[in-house]
């Protein structure tokens, strides 16, 4: 007699989905593809979350609920607060892996953008990513790395901006990069704050 099979959990559900994403704009996204990815029928997803939109917003609140943890795993793999923010931006041109894959990503954020309830998700994790920011650019304050007149609310603010267009320009110009695009466009950013003791 086979051993029983282990359940899945969300977690495992939501990688598959997540995986399957990276490679299918929302319109080529089915059930049958997770459920291929994640090893087991597109039945137990449905059962699980109901259809393809309740899947992907039980995602989206579970990318927002993590993202202030997100941004704290940085700050804490890393030697200085400017560090993690340059590993942040190093993680968010993967989204830019390739210019079809931001296209695919803008895609689903074109959903979260006119939906309200997956939009709902996305103001809860851009608004944990910028705290986030603002206590990097504190803690690099009471370091050192930064002038200790910078205004760490309004800093955050401002690397918030930069990164989300410098991922776009990069989309328009294509020259090296995403990662070294928005690498040297946050670099301009923090150039006139660094170092200076007050």
């Amino acid at each position: 007699m086979s051993p029983r099979p282990r359940k899945v959990t969300d977690d495992q559900l939501f990688a598959a989905t997540h995986a399957v994403m990276t490679r299918a704009g929302p319109r080529e996204l089915t059930l049958a593809a997770i459920a291929e990815q994640a090893g087991v029928t597109a039945a137990v997803l449905v059962q699980r979350f109901g259809s393809k939109r309740d899947l992907l917003l039980a995602l989206a609140e579970r990318y927002a609920a993590s993202s202030g943890e997100f941004v704290a795993d940085l700050a804490k793999k890393h030697a200085s607060p400017l560090a993690a923010l340059r590993a942040y931006a190093e993680c968010m041109a993967g989204m830019a892996a390739s210019p079809a894959a931001l296209a695919r990503n803008l895609a689903y954020l074109q959903i979260d953008l006119t939906d309200a309830e997956f939009r709902k998700h996305l103001v809860t994790q851009a608004r944990a990513t910028r705290s986030g920011f603002e206590r990097l650019v504190e803690a690099a304050r009471q370091a050192g790395e930064l002038s200790r007149k910078v205004k760490p609310a309004a800093l955050a603010r401002t690397i918030e901006t930069v990164l989300s267009g410098s991922l776009l320009t990069w989309a328009f110009y294509r020259q090296g990069t995403a990662v070294k695009w928005l690498r040297e466009d946050l670099d301009a950013v923090l150039a006139p704050h660094l170092g200076k003791r007050d």
